[in-house]
């Protein structure tokens, strides 16, 4: 009787201990919340996840208590993503676009707790934030099959704002008219011009004359009032239920492996990256020969992997290119801070326009 009364005093005091113990760790989490809604960050960090629980999983040495003491740090993490959730329900993220677009569908899964708020343009939504209408916004910038997508990298270049997140969505355009529409009937195709491209083939071998829409869902929301069997949308699966149209063809993207590249941006610089992330460098160079080749030995010479790299017009100033660079690397280490010492000697301008983790899958996202 006395060990059964000892274990249960064992046990109050434990529980109290952790009661108190539960209360500081969620005073983190709420940090943690406030920090991630200043950034633009998610609630959601698969990998962070995955580290916590096999780093701690090694602090229990009995192995029958290890697979519970997992279990119990799986619960305790649902209910600290629960009460991240909680705190940035006010969270207000823009988006270009209406209901069922792909930035909407994007952002949702990226800040399902999230008020999202729709904007007519890029850069209305990019302004909606910098001008603290908003806390982020999620833009493409690029797509697998039409390349990037061009106003929103001037937008890099010209504002103010930070990539703190890069996800990519693969995107499967459907063909969409009216409920007593046929395939057949279909002579005309409204969607975003990039949808457009990404289904140039399908378009030309069907003969279909297309239009412009600002994006995917206007087009399936013209379609629907319009009221034209031979008028359809190019766009989501989302989209026909949202207005009442039916899918007459599927899958009828260029590419089946057709992906865009979503980017988060804020106010703020996420500086909770690690040292093996990625960042975003836009640059002018001199107008000397062989700048641009110099400019990118010194960011090969300091052990960055460029990823990607491409020129842009400067707006106003004809002929005049300005370039970008994603690179794998932390720019922040001695390495990084060397790299843009020298680069500033050879480029006019110098801009880092971000710095994130390795990209997210969304079609993946949230699945554990």
């Amino acid at each position: 009787m006395a060990d059964l009364e000892n274990a249960r005093m064992i046990i109050d005091q434990t529980d109290k201990e952790m009661a108190r113990l539960f209360i500081k760790r969620m005073e983190a989490v709420k940090e943690i919340a406030r920090y991630k809604s200043q950034n633009g960050l998610p609630v959601y960090d698969a990998k962070r996840e995955a580290l916590m629980i096999e780093k701690n999983a090694a602090l229990i040495p009995n192995a029958e208590l290890a697979s519970y003491y997992v279990s119990f740090l799986r619960e305790t993490i649902e209910i600290s993503k629960s009460y991240q959730t909680a705190i940035l329900k006010g969270m207000k993220i823009a988006f270009c676009g209406v209901e069922g677009a792909f930035a909407n569908i994007a952002a949702k899964k990226i800040f399902p707790s999230g008020r999202l708020v729709a904007y007519s343009d890029f850069l209305a939504a990019y302004s909606a934030v910098s001008k603290g209408k908003c806390d982020c916004c999620v833009l493409p910038i690029e797509n697998s099959t039409a390349g990037e997508v061009g106003q929103v990298t001037d937008l890099m270049f010209s504002g103010s704002l930070y990539v703190n997140g890069v996800y990519s969505l693969p995107i499967r355009h459907h063909l969409l008219g009216l409920p007593h529409a046929h395939l057949a009937d279909v002579k005309k195709v409204i969607s975003h011009p990039q949808a457009l491209m990404q289904c140039n083939k399908y378009i030309s071998d069907h003969a279909f004359v297309s239009e412009n829409a600002e994006n995917t869902a206007v087009a399936a929301k013209k379609a629907a009032d319009l009221n034209d069997p031979s008028v359809a949308a190019i766009a989501s699966s989302d989209t026909a239920s949202l207005y009442g149209l039916r899918i007459l063809d599927h899958d009828i993207n260029e590419q089946s492996a057709n992906t865009t590249r979503f980017a988060v941006f804020s106010r703020s610089v996420n500086e909770n990256v690690a040292a093996d992330n990625n960042f975003i460098l836009l640059f002018t160079v001199n107008n000397a020969v062989g700048a641009l080749a110099k400019a990118v030995n010194i960011i090969s010479a300091h052990g960055f992997d460029m990823r990607v790299l491409r020129s842009r017009p400067v707006k106003d100033v004809p002929w005049q290119y300005y370039f970008y660079v994603e690179a794998k690397g932390d720019q922040r280490s001695d390495e990084g801070v060397k790299m843009q010492r020298e680069l500033s000697v050879c480029c006019e301008t110098l801009k880092i326009a971000g710095h994130f983790p390795d990209e997210i899958d969304l079609s993946k996202m949230n699945e554990d």
